[in-house]
């Protein structure tokens, strides 16, 4: 379901947002959608939001002239909504974006244009934004850390990956899946007793699929 949910996103071409726990793929699931839609030829370009602070994030996102702060580059740098221009921007972790930062987001995305930090010339764009969040985005609106006028920007489709504990069936694939990748470097057949899979079925796998990729 939702994959088909995920390939009806990618034909109509909305900006769409992706929750699920850490390790279930959202980024994966975010480059699908890229791949399958008109805008396929174009820059994929992720960014996770939480590992940036506000004025370094900003800087990414729009770009900025050169002086426009201490340790700008010579000639300035574009932003990813300029580099994707034509493709998808994959925000990842947007429940912790700035809330000043939500604000100029929301002006890009309401107006398609982009101006630099230290900038006075607008560059209109043509960008899709996919975002991703393990948190609650209605628990942030509910709290007043999260803008509602850009929710509702970037949410009028909206993706929910199940946690691995809770679509049990698709352990196996997945294990017999990389196990051929190990095989394949091994040069050698791989097997698994009947108890070791029992055990890896039932296990909680709290990092879902990251987790079962580093325990194979």
């Amino acid at each position: 379901k939702c994959i088909e949910l995920a390939r009806r996103s990618a034909a109509k071409g909305l900006s769409t947002v992706i929750s699920g726990e850490s390790g279930t793929g959202k980024e994966l699931v975010a480059a699908a959608i890229h791949n399958e839609s008109g805008r396929r030829d174009f820059p994929f370009l992720p960014l996770n939001c939480a590992v940036f602070d506000p004025n370094l994030l900003e800087s990414e996102l729009f770009g900025y002239e050169e002086g426009a702060f201490t340790g700008a580059k010579k000639g300035g740098k574009a932003g990813l909504f300029e580099v994707a221009n034509g493709g998808t921007v994959f925000l990842d972790e947007i429940s912790e974006l700035d809330y000043a930062v939500q604000s100029r987001l929301l002006r890009v995305l309401q107006e398609r244009k982009v101006r630099r930090i230290g900038g006075t010339k607008e560059f209109s764009i043509n960008v899709r934004v996919i975002s991703a969040t393990n948190a609650s985005l209605e628990a942030r609106l509910e709290k007043g850390t999260f803008r509602k006028d850009l929710y509702y920007r970037i949410a009028p489709f909206v993706l929910n990956l199940l946690p691995l504990r809770e679509r049990k069936k698709d352990i196996m694939p997945m294990i017999k899946y990389l196990l051929v990748k190990h095989e394949n470097k091994l040069k050698g057949r791989i097997d698994i007793s009947p108890g070791a899979k029992e055990a890896l079925i039932q296990y909680h796998w709290d990092g879902n699929i990251r987790e079962l990729q580093n325990a194979i």
